[in-house]
């Protein structure tokens, strides 16, 4: 029998694309579900009916939510290509990477974006110390996790994908190339992985 997955997303969360990068790095078919988050199909909510929103990842009719729960399911439904690294203190500590990311480096950085006068001042100091700590768990590696893209570079696509872009828009310098050079090179060692669209 035929696996069926299938990925409810909208077409602008970064963090979906997570999930998508690990289906395409484990060579992982699936359907992609995109929703309109302003009339939400009676399949999304009936996958995630305590959220009732998107990212939820369906797996032969069981659903999971929450980006960094589905990258761990799939790590372990699927072990070709693996994210995590064997050793279970560099599992855990890589876990740890993708959490402080979503927990501190995601709201220090869309402050800094959104935020006006002094607010945003004092957001660009906090996202300038997490960039700080990403940049030195980065030093002698090419990414996260060594030389090959791994779950905390999934987990930290986001930052390659989109900073970017709202740098331009904002006329913002975010990560800039005298405090970040490594962290500017992992951006670039990302998007140049032939299986990350």
């Amino acid at each position: 029998m035929a696996e069926e997955v299938k990925l409810f997303r909208t077409w602008s969360t970064p963090f979906a694309l997570r999930v998508v990068w690990a289906l395409q790095l484990k060579g992982i078919p699936y359907d992609t579900i995109y929703e309109d988050l302003s009339s939400k199909s009676s399949l999304l909510l009936h996958y995630n009916p305590i959220h009732k929103k998107v990212l939820v990842l369906v797996h032969n009719g069981k659903p999971l939510a929450e980006s960094l729960v589905i990258l761990e399911y799939i790590e372990e439904t699927w072990k070709q290509t693996p994210l995590l690294p064997e050793d279970p203190y560099e599992r855990a500590t890589a876990r740890f990477w993708a959490k402080f990311g979503d927990d501190k480096v995601v709201p220090s950085i869309w402050n800094a974006f959104i935020k006006q006068g002094k607010e945003q001042e004092e957001a660009m100091v906090t996202a300038q110390g997490n960039l700080k700590y990403l940049e030195e768990e980065l030093r002698g590696k090419k990414f996260f996790g060594g030389e090959k893209i791994g779950f905390v570079d999934l987990a930290f696509g986001w930052l390659a994908n989109l900073v970017g872009v709202l740098e331009e828009l904002k006329g913002l310098t975010l990560i800039e190339h005298e405090k970040h050079p490594l962290l500017l090179a992992w951006i670039q060692n990302f998007m140049d992985v032939n299986s990350i669209d």
